[in-house]
C-alpha cells in the first residue's frame, strides 16, 4: 500500500522541490493508495510546495462548432480522473483556453495559466505550454508513454509543422469565465492527431539525456525534461517536419 509519505520519498528522489511539474498519469498505475486518487495529488502538492504543480484539463473532445461553450468552472476534463479532481481543489488555477486548458496550484498558479484565453490555436508558444519551456518543466509521466506528452503538440506548432493547425477552418468558441461570456471568433484548431507516433522520439530523448525512466509507487515514469525534449524534438521536425506522421485529410 503507497502512502503519501511513501510517495514523497520517492519524489525527492526525482526533482528539487522547488521545480515545476506537468503530470499525465494512468493512476491505476500506481498500485493500491492509502486514500485512493488524491494521495498522489496530496503528495505532489505536499513536496512541491515551493514550485509548481500543473496538470491538463482539457476539454477538446467536448468543445466544438457543434458544442462551442467552454465554463472555466464547470466543463469537465477529458483526460483522465486526475486532472478532474486537481481542477476542483482548493487554490488551483484553471486556464481560460477553450481546449486545451491546464490547471495549476503553488506560488505563482493564477500568474502562471493567465492569458491562454487569447491564443487562437491549441498549445501557441505565449501559452501556458511556452511557459512549461520558459520555466524549465519537467513531465512526469505516471504509467504512461509518450503519446500522452501533449507537450509535443507545442512543440510541433513552433516548429510550423505543415498542416497541423487547420487555418482553413476557423471556429468560433465561447469561453464562460466567472466573469462573463467572452467569443473567439476565429480559433484555429488541430487538424490531425500525431500523438500516438510520440514515442518514436523515444530513443533520441534518451541519447540526449531529455528523459530518464524511474518508478513512483508501481509505475514506470517517463521523466522528461520540457526544455530539453523540445530542443530535441524541434531539431528531427527540423530535417523531417513528418517524423510524427503525415497529416490526415
Amino acid at each position: 500500500m503507497h502512502t503519501k509519505s511513501s510517495l514523497i520519498q520517492q519524489l525527492r528522489g526525482m526533482l528539487p522541490s522547488t521545480a515545476t511539474v506537468l503530470m499525465h498519469s494512468s493512476c491505476k498505475s500506481l498500485g493500491p493508495l492509502q486514500n485512493g486518487a488524491d494521495t498522489l495529488l496530496d503528495a505532489l502538492c505536499d513536496y512541491f510546495s515551493d514550485g509548481l504543480v500543473v496538470l491538463p484539463t482539457h476539454t477538446w473532445a467536448t468543445v466544438s462548432t457543434k458544442q462551442p461553450i467552454y465554463d472555466v468552472l464547470e466543463s469537465p476534463v477529458c483526460v483522465g480522473i486526475l486532472p478532474e479532481l486537481f481542477r476542483k481543489r482548493p487554490g488551483v488555477h484553471r486556464s481560460w483556453h477553450p481546449t486545451h486548458s491546464v490547471a495549476a496550484w503553488g506560488a505563482d498558479a493564477e500568474a502562471f495559466v493567465r492569458g491562454d484565453e487569447r491564443c487562437l490555436t491549441p498549445c501557441a508558444r505565449e501559452s501556458a505550454w511556452g511557459r512549461l519551456y520558459d520555466r524549465d518543466a519537467w513531465a512526469l509521466m505516471v504509467g504512461v508513454e509518450l503519446n500522452r506528452m501533449t507537450f509535443f503538440h507545442s512543440v510541433e506548432e513552433w516548429a510550423n509543422v505543415p498542416q497541423r493547425v487547420d487555418m482553413e477552418h476557423p471556429k468560433r468558441l465561447v469561453i464562460v469565465p466567472p466573469e462573463g461570456p467572452r467569443i473567439i471568433d476565429n480559433f484555429f484548431p488541430h487538424c490531425a492527431d500525431s500523438s500516438q507516433l510520440f514515442p518514436k522520439a523515444e530513443d533520441a530523448l534518451l541519447r540526449a539525456g531529455a528523459m530518464v525512466k524511474t518508478r513512483l509507487g508501481d509505475a514506470v515514469v517517463r521523466l522528461v525534461s520540457c526544455r530539453k525534449s523540445a530542443d530535441v524534438v524541434m531539431d528531427i521536425l527540423a530535417e523531417d517536419p513528418f517524423f510524427f506522421g503525415m497529416p490526415r485529410p
